[in-house]
């Protein structure tokens, strides 16, 4: 049986509670909204799998994350999108070393109808009106946190909370030699 997975960038605990307390104040305002309850996260992709498949994706993200050197990412704007999201962006320097990290897990793991991130961002709200997406701008003006952006998690959707839960995290080793092969001579 097929479940629901999705990769991300988790902030450390800091920022996380950040974003936590900006959701709550903006439901003070508005009530409930999607994402309301969702941890902060970049979200890099979301497939369904099987517990044979994720074994392989399991690995195929070890092996990436192991080449992979920690950088820094600097969270400075607040934005909004058509579909009513409401959230906070990277700057360009950060943007440009994200980027290409999402996209190496996306071709890494070649997974039938994988939804694909390749904009990455920091979702305050989702699914907001006009008039809400109003308010959150006049709330929230200005922003400027940093972290360093270290590991990548592989989270389960869990149908009773209705919320992705992390089930493994993929340190980055800044790994750049190939393993070596020991072989003999004679």
């Amino acid at each position: 049986m097929q479940k629901h997975y999705s990769v991300a960038i988790y902030p450390p605990e800091a920022t996380i509670a950040l974003i936590k307390s900006m959701k709550e104040q903006l439901a003070d305002e508005i009530k409930w909204f999607n994402s309301k309850n969702s941890v902060a996260h970049i979200t890099i992709c979301e497939f369904k799998a099987t517990d044979k498949e994720l074994e392989i994706v399991k690995a195929k993200l070890s092996r990436l994350c192991d080449s992979f050197e920690p950088f820094e990412v600097q969270l400075d704007k607040f934005d909004s999108y058509p579909n009513g999201a409401f959230v906070i962006t990277p700057n360009e320097v950060s943007r440009n070393k994200l980027k290409p990290i999402m996209k190496r897990v996306h071709q890494s793991l070649v997974i039938p109808n994988m939804k694909k991130s390749d904009n990455p961002h920091l979702s305050i709200a989702r699914r907001l009106t006009p008039e809400n997406i109003e308010i959150a701008n006049r709330l929230f003006t200005t922003i400027n946190t940093n972290f360093i952006c270290d590991s990548i998690v592989l989270r389960q959707f869990n149908e009773v909370v209705k919320q992705f839960s992390v089930i493994d995290t993929f340190q980055f080793n800044g790994n750049t030699q190939p393993e070596l092969i020991q072989g003999t001579l004679f």
